[in-house]
């Protein structure tokens, strides 16, 4: 359970203390917007969806904000303690964090949250690792302030998908504190939604259908080459397990989750039937590329929350050194023992559309169990998915450059997740993040660190270089299609009832 502080007025985030919002002296009347409202398209609707009343209202300097009209025809959930609310918040701050959400949209929800009981002025505040909560009462009374700390972080969207639909339902009226209370602690205590077989089943599928995705064929060596992916996969996955008991750091976890598709590819290439053991080594690497930490980074950099969004990029770091200090090691005793371990000068593009279409719905399928999304929400993400690598297919086989298709593709991703997320009244991300899995730079990686292991630093640089553009590349494309859908889509008049599951502008 979450730890409650007294204290003073908190910092914010970015080392800034926090400035509690001006009250004015009435409230507007329902179905009025508030003088300090200014319009903005998508986002002016009182009955608009809360992240579209939400965001513009955080981007706001804190002194100009006012008062947000209560949607037409709906009451207050009623009066409640300021402490109480705050709690409330506070957790759902907390399980959106520790689910994968980014810093603005976690604010907006602990926003939204203490604006629908009506406490206000206040003031959230999001770091990579701690939520806060702050409340003013009066000119003359102290401020009430409420934080906890959130302990590793994981991507898990089927809680993610509870905590925004009950939100949503705060938002519209109706719940009362200690209901909305019970419900959050009851998504707390749930487990996984899917069994550890069907987990471990699906950190297979994504390593194999990898494969075909780089490799592009459909002769039996590339099906023995699948099968030897999804070995290495399910021997690294159960490796890093065992080394999560032990309380290793997750830097060791995937260090040790590295190295069985190394290991394997060097084997495969000590034989006379030719089969491409770079094609498992990199699709090993599209299993533990750390795609959503990323996502989220550049998100909330982009939103002004650097320091959250620093801390982020440098975890992914973290991550993706130990993979590739886990791969390098193998690399370097096979290559000096004559392993033929480059098949190809660059990433393949589509060479063969239908297979490797087919291939990426499949790596996505993958991914978004690892994810933990809803199955309901599967079909949709398989979708976006399609058109993401169609997009990306096309463009290439045109002629352009692979950065940028990789960000075209990745700006139609975010964009067609976000319509998603707006017709079924959830959160985007679990559109999105799982159906960039077929763009990220696998092969750009693995083709520079083989560079690295054969004295090669030039274009060893250059290639891991163009990994991380790509993978920028990504993050700004979903970000710019966000924007985008807020900007010019639609929202609807009314929101989508709730169903019961079965940065702010800094200056």
């Amino acid at each position: 359970m979450s730890e409650h502080d007294q204290l003073g007025v908190p910092a914010g985030p970015e080392g800034r203390p926090a400035r509690p919002e001006r009250v004015p002296p009435q409230a507007p009347a329902p179905g009025h917007r508030a003088d300090g409202d200014r319009p903005r398209p998508g986002a002016t609707d009182v009955d608009a969806p809360w992240p579209d009343r939400m965001l513009p209202l955080l981007r706001t300097p804190a002194t100009d904000r006012r008062l947000a009209p209560a949607p037409a025809g709906v009451e207050p959930p009623g009066a409640a303690e300021p402490t109480r609310v705050l709690e409330l918040a506070l957790l759902v701050g907390e399980l959106l964090l520790a689910s994968g959400e980014a810093a603005e949209d976690v604010e907006a929800a602990m926003l939204a949250v203490a604006r629908a009981y009506r406490v206000h002025p206040c003031d959230p505040q999001v770091t990579f690792t701690r939520v806060a909560i702050s409340y003013q009462p009066g000119s003359s009374e102290p401020p009430l302030t409420a934080e906890c700390s959130v302990r590793r972080p994981a991507g898990d969207y089927a809680r993610l998908a509870a905590v925004f639909r009950l939100v949503t339902e705060i938002t519209t009226g109706g719940i009362a504190v200690r209901d909305a209370h019970d419900r959050l602690m009851a998504v707390h205590r749930r487990g996984r939604r899917y069994p550890a077989r069907v987990v471990l089943l699906s950190c297979g599928l994504l390593s194999g259908a990898a494969t075909l995705l780089v490799g592009g064929r459909t002769d039996a060596r590339a099906w023995l080459v699948f099968a030897s992916a999804v070995v290495a996969a399910l021997a690294g996955d159960r490796l890093s397990a065992l080394v999560g008991r032990h309380d290793f750091p997750a830097f060791y976890q995937f260090v040790v989750a590295a190295a069985p598709a190394a290991v394997i590819g060097i084997l495969l290439s000590f034989n006379g039937l030719h089969l491409r053991g770079s094609v498992v080594i990199t699709g090993g690497l599209f299993a533990l590329f750390p795609g959503w930490p990323m996502v989220a980074a550049a998100q909330d950099g982009l939103a002004g929350f650097y320091l959250t969004a620093a801390a982020r990029l440098l975890e992914a770091l973290y991550l993706m050194t130990g993979v590739v200090i886990g791969v390098m090691a193998v690399l370097y005793v096979g290559v000096n023992n004559g392993a033929d371990l480059a098949a190809q000068v660059a990433p393949a593009g589509a060479v063969n559309p239908p297979l490797q279409l087919t291939a990426a719905v499949l790596l996505t399928l993958g991914f978004a169990v690892l994810l933990n999304t809803e199955p309901r929400t599967l079909p949709a993400v398989m979708v976006n998915s399609a058109a993401g690598w169609a997009t990306y297919g096309v463009l290439t086989n045109a002629g352009a450059e692979s950065i940028l298709a990789t960000g075209l593709a990745a700006g139609l991703v975010g964009l067609s997740g976000q319509l998603m997320a707006r017709c079924w009244g959830s959160s985007a991300l679990p559109h999105v993040t799982a159906a960039l899995g077929p763009l990220l730079p696998g092969s750009m990686l693995y083709f520079g660190m083989l560079a690295f292991v054969r004295g090669q630093p030039e274009i060893g640089l250059s290639g891991i270089g163009r990994a991380g553009a790509m993978a920028m590349a990504l993050a700004i494309g979903v970000n710019l299609g966000r924007e985008l859908s807020r900007l010019f889509l639609p929202a609807p008049r009314t929101v989508p009832a709730a169903r019961r599951p079965g940065g702010r502008h800094r200056r």
